[in-house]
């Protein structure tokens, strides 16, 4: 009798499924990892900026600024105004929003800084002082 030698159909459908199923896995979790890693960076910069106005600004002048930007708040680096789909803090779709509160002529009380992430909640800061 003559032996065939080789994979059946059905083997090698069974080996291709299972690639496939390994392919997926592998991009649904480095999507994840990816977000997770967006949402450290979103967490860095919202620290950098709490930061820079409690032991920057506000010792400086005893109040909050109504806005931020690199203009008056000039200890943090730069690039952290910018959120990781590059869009900078105060224009529309940006996942970094500051809220001041308790404002008169330009001088806050309060404010809030808030990140929106993707994979937690909100990452949010508020005035110590």
């Amino acid at each position: 009798m003559n032996a065939k030698k080789g994979f059946t159909i059905l083997e090698l459908c069974i080996v291709g499924v299972f690639c496939t199923l390994l392919v997926v896995l592998f991009f649904v979790q480095k999507a994840n990892i990816d977000a997770m890693e967006r949402d450290e960076d979103r967490k860095t910069a919202i620290n950098a900026m709490y930061y820079a106005l409690e032991e920057s600004f506000y010792k400086e002048n005893g109040y909050y600024p109504e806005t931020i930007s690199e203009e008056n708040i000039k200890v943090i680096d730069p690039a952290l105004w910018t959120d990781p789909m590059g869009i900078n803090l105060g224009v529309e779709g940006s996942s970094y929003s500051y809220m001041p509160a308790n404002c008169e002529n330009d001088k806050c009380k309060e404010y809030i800084l808030k990140a929106t992430l993707e994979k937690e909640d909100a990452y949010i800061k508020s005035n110590r002082n």
